[in-house]
């Protein structure tokens, strides 16, 4: 028995079982780095917080609003210019369209 542990067989397999062991510990010290590289132990503070992520995602939130707010109105006074142009260019079916379309928002002001 003692004679098999002693083979070529297990003498290679115990280098490649080695090597292995080597590869995965470079691998761990690299996320390792990593990890502390991109500031892990704020995020999980962060995580282990529910107040905290409560004001994180409510700033968010109203910070996403007042973006879309601000979007929307700058691509409707857009939309608003270009349609003006369309009526000042006198086209038939079109700028009859739009300018029942301005009469309508004119009106509602």
């Amino acid at each position: 028995m003692s004679n098999f542990y002693n083979s070529k067989f297990v003498k290679k397999q115990r280098i490649k079982n080695d090597l292995f062991l080597e590869r995965i510990n470079q691998k761990v010290d690299e996320l390792y780095i990593k990890i502390n590289d991109k500031n892990f132990s704020q995020f999980v503070e962060i995580i282990a917080s529910p107040r905290r992520i409560f004001w994180r995602n409510f700033l968010g939130g109203i910070a996403r609003g007042i973006g879309t707010a601000i979007g929307f109105s700058i691509l409707g006074a857009l939309l608003i210019y270009l349609l003006r142009y369309i009526v000042m260019l006198n086209l038939p079916v079109i700028g009859a369209f739009v300018k029942d379309i301005w009469e309508i928002v004119q009106n509602e002001k």
